[in-house]
């Protein structure tokens, strides 16, 4: 197995060139657990941790681009107050060493259904920057994934950023697993109130074959959320909303949990997690909560 180990992007943007069955690793959080179970045997590893770009993160026209190999430690300690649903999700990620290592990039490059940084980034209308010695395009977080660890990515190409606006408004994630952290989640849900749109995002992991919107239940929401005198909402809307997300899943039976217990754990979740948002936004306290 060779090991290539470029120093700039524009090195890496030429080694994928040159060498497209590469795989790429950074935190090596997934590639290397793969590699020492033996289920995957690539001609080459490109380590792209030596690559100062992808470690960098700043404001582009108004918006955040957070480089590919920003850690979730990172994200949570120096993006919390502008990325709350993302560095929520951050905190959930493995152990700490997992979270100096492991960042979005990697998630994203592997397309897990159960990453738990997909929620948090469909809720908040993220879009992914892809770049390869050819160009540079951009892909909305969600079109990037086409199937179970499957995405838009063609051989030549890295992840080199993701591009998420500042939160305007309550963001939240939550998910099921047997513990907080250190684990695969049954199920995870993502949820951003965007007040200057008047509407709500939403994202599914572990749902679905890949990670997925529910957009039936976000329309749902823009004819019941009041953003200009905003009051509690009744049992009703939270339950019609949770049964619309769970309905935008397709959940499969595993050893994590069956297809029934994820569609009821999304609609609790679903309740919760806008209930939760809801209340900060009609509080003004939303800011707190990064």
């Amino acid at each position: 197995m060779d090991f290539l180990r470029p120093s700039s992007l524009a090195e890496a943007l030429a080694a994928k060139a040159e060498h497209p069955g590469a795989v790429p690793i950074a935190g090596g959080t997934d590639v290397m657990v793969e590699i020492n179970f033996d289920h995957r045997r690539p001609d080459a590893l490109l380590d792209l941790g030596r690559v100062p770009e992808l470690a960098e993160h700043g404001t582009a026209d108004g918006r955040i681009r957070l480089g590919a190999s920003v850690s979730y430690t990172r994200i949570i300690t120096e993006l919390g107050h502008v990325l709350p649903g993302l560095a929520m999700a951050s905190r959930t990620v493995g152990s700490p060493q997992i979270r100096n290592r492991g960042g979005v990039g990697g998630n994203l490059g592997s397309a897990s259904p159960a990453g738990d940084a997909h929620p948090a980034l469909l809720a908040a209308g993220g879009e992914v920057e892809i770049a390869s010695v050819r160009g540079t395009r951009t892909v909305a977080a969600a079109d990037f994934y086409t199937g179970v660890k499957r995405n838009v990515l063609e051989p030549d190409e890295l992840i080199t950023a993701v591009h998420l606006a500042p939160a305007t408004g309550p963001q939240q994630f939550s998910k099921v697993g047997t513990r907080n952290a250190m684990v695969i989640a049954v199920c995870a849900f993502g949820l951003a109130l965007h007040p200057e749109q008047r509407r709500a995002g939403t994202g599914l992991g572990s749902a679905a074959p890949t990670p997925r919107r529910a957009p039936d239940a976000e329309e749902f929401l823009a004819g019941e959320l009041d953003w200009e005198k905003p009051k509690p909402l009744s049992d009703a809307v939270l339950r019609r909303f949770g049964e619309l997300v769970a309905a935008a899943a397709a959940p499969i039976d595993d050893v994590r949990g069956t297809a029934n217990y994820r569609r009821h754990a999304l609609a609790v979740l679903a309740r919760r997690t806008l209930g939760w948002a809801w209340t900060d936004y009609t509080r003004g306290s939303w800011t707190a909560c990064a």
